[in-house]
């Protein structure tokens, strides 16, 4: 029987669909590893990138068609990005190209991802954790980071809406052939002046402040970085945590998150509840057949 994703059965459980895929993939994680959730809620296949440190355990990310999910662990002290790319078109090689975030010709990303495009950043440590959402290189996807089992501020950041919907005409980029708006650019990557960049002269916080082209962002997207130096109000703190990076999602959506040998659910009381009966668990163990056949639950290497 396959589900689609407008059926109530088929919203109801993807959320434990994606528990069940964070348990099951790969091995225990100790406390001082970081487990990075990454799913697909958009209605289109996105390609998710991440820079990698040298000691980065989780290898290229695979495209992510509607409703499917990966998990990645990372070592402590690991500092990076994550984002998605789109309209992209790979050989059996892993070479190509993408209509945004594209990092070069490769599959496989080994550097930053071009504008524009929705960032996900991240700086790790044993003690404390830092990150936020920037939409400085400009607007591609929604997109938003949950943490979970962390302490501290820990709360979600991103942009739920869909900027490409409100962007000025100046900084929409389209498809090629025109028409569709595929991506709203940076200020800094349309104009390359100075004052936009927060370059030269602009390059310390008190010459590099907000424009009428950042504010657009902001306004949009209030927990989010929308120029160079949108510290106060953009980045996040949290010790102990895992993290969800969501595309198309929302900040209330429920996720469940794998730490320290144990689930955890965030969310609807009754889906933790559900998490602590025994038949639960014999359901869920049906589910790789139920949805053997649902092109949005497909499984995962």
């Amino acid at each position: 029987m396959a589900l689609s994703s407008t059926n109530p059965i088929s919203l109801l459980l993807r959320p434990l669909i994606i528990c069940l895929i964070i348990t099951t993939s790969g091995p225990k994680l100790s406390e001082s590893r970081k487990n990075f959730a990454i799913v697909n809620y958009c209605k289109e296949m996105i390609w998710p990138a991440m820079t990698n440190s040298d000691n980065f355990t989780g290898g290229g990310i695979p495209a992510l068609k509607p409703g499917q999910s990966m998990v990645y662990t990372a070592p402590p002290q690991w500092s990076g990005r994550i984002w998605a790319r789109t309209g992209c078109d790979f050989d059996k090689d892993g070479n190509g190209k993408c209509q945004t975030g594209s990092c070069g010709s490769l599959l496989n990303c080994t550097g930053p991802g071009s504008p524009p495009a929705s960032i996900a950043e991240f700086n790790l440590n044993e003690t404390i954790d830092y990150y936020d959402v920037s939409l400085v290189d400009g607007f591609n996807l929604p997109i938003v980071v949950k943490p979970s089992n962390g302490t501290g501020n820990c709360s979600s950041v991103g942009c739920e809406g869909d900027l490409r919907q409100s962007c000025p005409a100046e900084l929409q980029a389209k498809a090629s052939g025109g028409g569709k708006v595929i991506a709203c650019r940076s200020a800094c990557d349309v104009f390359n002046n100075d004052e936009y960049c927060c370059r030269g002269t602009y390059s310390n916080p008190v010459s590099c402040v907000a424009t009428n082209y950042s504010r657009i962002f902001k306004e949009f997207c209030p927990m989010a970085y929308s120029f160079a130096h949108d510290d106060p109000t953009s980045v996040i703190t949290c010790s102990g945590a895992d993290y969800t990076v969501t595309f198309c999602g929302s900040r209330n959506q429920t996720f469940c998150s794998y730490n320290d040998n144990k689930l955890v659910c965030s969310g609807s009381k009754s889906v933790k509840a559900l998490l602590s009966h025994k038949w639960y668990w014999g359901f869920i163990l049906t589910l790789p057949f139920i949805f053997i056949n649902d092109q949005h639950f497909q499984s995962v290497p």
